[in-house]
């Protein structure tokens, strides 16, 4: 066989997964065969290969066929092996080149943020943030956007572990209005960062998924306050949701 007949046999066996992908009760010879544009001998080979190798299965009944598990093996061998400082960093650049502001990545973890990535931006500006440092979750952008989706019993864990410290005058600090604002930043899909946390420091952040659904991550922009204006946070949103939704694909998120 030559080099062009064993790419179109591998081109025809991907579009074959593709289809029994796309419809839960499976697929007969006949309608794979329509669908891809392949006589029904040839689909039959290769559907018996998928078979044998347990990527694909054939209910007893129907005689149609479906995806196998082995596909699912596969697919949660990649997703435990996705790391997301590194599957981030390259749309962590582009929204600084974009912007040129200060980037940060944060995880949520054990009730508090920890920042994993920093892009310092081409504007000098001075923060406490710092690779491997924690930070609150009541008075940071990143933060707020995690706990906005965040299951509310969760939530509630986080508030009550100790009391709302005021980092400044313009912290949140009352339970009621800190739980309304989450519902605001979900019903957005963004946070904001007034001064809540430093002053003279403005921030909007976005959350990150996994591929269960599950936020486990966020991702903001920062700068000083006079820069930082309503007009240019509103700039902002568009480019820090569609990089948060970038990195969530490649974490295999699917809304």
């Amino acid at each position: 066989m030559s080099s062009d007949n064993l790419v179109k046999s591998l081109d025809r066996a991907l579009q074959i997964f593709e289809v029994l992908g796309s419809r839960r009760g499976g697929y007969g010879v006949t309608e794979i065969s329509k669908e891809i544009g392949l006589n029904k001998t040839s689909v039959y080979r290769m559907l018996s290969t998928f078979v044998r190798h347990g990527y694909v299965e054939q209910d007893a009944e129907t005689e149609k066929y479906k995806l196998g598990y082995k596909v699912l093996e596969l697919s949660s061998a990649l997703l435990e092996s996705i790391d997301l400082r590194t599957e981030a960093k390259p749309f962590l650049k582009e929204l600084g080149n974009v912007t040129n502001e200060v980037i940060h990545l944060v995880v949520y973890d054990r009730g508090e943020v920890v920042y994993i990535e920093k892009l310092e931006g081409n504007e000098t500006l001075r923060m406490h943030s710092k690779v491997g440092t924690r930070a609150p979750m009541h008075c940071t952008g990143v933060g707020k956007v995690i706990m906005a989706y965040l299951p509310s019993a969760e939530v509630a864990k986080i508030i009550d572990r100790q009391p709302m410290e005021a980092y400044t005058v313009h912290t949140i600090v009352d339970k009621n209005e800190l739980l309304e604002n989450l519902q605001e930043i979900k019903r957005k899909g963004f946070a904001y960062d007034l001064e809540e946390n430093e002053l003279g420091i403005s921030c909007i952040a976005a959350p990150i998924f996994e591929h269960t659904g599950k936020v486990v991550a966020a991702v903001s922009i920062s700068g000083p306050t006079m820069r930082m204006t309503t007009e240019r946070l509103a700039e902002l949103q568009e480019h820090i949701m569609d990089i948060a939704n970038k990195i969530s694909g490649r974490l295999g998120y699917r809304p």
